[in-house]
């Protein structure tokens, strides 16, 4: 006699199938699922259930950290051309430029050595000591020289230019109105008058006076 099994509905389970093929058909597999026995045919021990595929997660990128750095104030340093300009390129004066010796009267060389050398240094260090005595305070001087006549330049002379240009179109007005009133009509009568002058010279006249510067 045969015996037909029956299975109800509770022992049927659902399967959904993910569909997201852009991300996972290049990386993993479909899982197939397959529906569990009867349960008088199960085992005792539950089946796990399925773990849903987890997507791969990208390195996640460091972010700069950003150390503070330490802000260094450059240091002073002397300039190594000290006349970038050359305005006293006059005064680089040489031992050769002082002393030559020709060749027939000829000193030791000893004497020559020591003579360029003490040349050298006495020139070196004598303008070494004047510059330590003179040189700040004559500094300061051309310093404050210097500011009062950028101080004048600024407000005393440059205005009284702009002043100037801006006040003499009006006295040039005024000068030539004065003229035209006053002075071109005293000078043209005093030409009217003068033009009527005439003088004539005879030859007695001009012998007298030629016989006089002769004399």
């Amino acid at each position: 006699m045969m015996m037909m099994m029956m299975v109800s509905d509770d022992c049927l389970v659902e399967c959904k199938i993910d569909d997201d093929s852009d991300e996972y058909d290049d990386r993993e597999e479909e899982q197939i699922t397959t529906p569990p026995p009867p349960p008088e045919f199960a085992s005792k021990v539950p089946t796990p259930a399925p773990k849903p595929p987890t997507p791969s997660t990208a390195p996640a990128t460091p972010t700069p950290t950003h150390t503070p750095t330490s802000i260094r104030t450059p240091s002073p340093t002397l300039p190594v051309n000290r006349d970038p300009h050359g305005i006293n390129q006059h005064l680089k004066v040489e031992v050769s430029d002082v002393l030559a010796e020709p060749a027939t009267p000829h000193s030791i060389d000893r004497v020559w050595l020591h003579s360029m050398v003490g040349f050298e240094k006495t020139r070196i260090w004598t303008y070494r000591c004047l510059s330590l005595l003179f040189a700040v305070p004559l500094a300061l001087l051309c310093g404050i020289s210097l500011a009062i006549l950028a101080c004048l330049h600024v407000w005393f002379v440059v205005p009284c230019i702009q002043l100037s240009t801006t006040f003499l179109p009006c006295m040039r007005s005024l000068c030539m109105c004065g003229v035209n009133v006053f002075i071109t009509p005293f000078c043209t009568s005093l030409a009217l008058c003068c033009s009527q002058i005439a003088v004539t010279l005879s030859n007695k006249d001009y012998h007298q006076m030629r016989d006089n510067e002769t004399a």
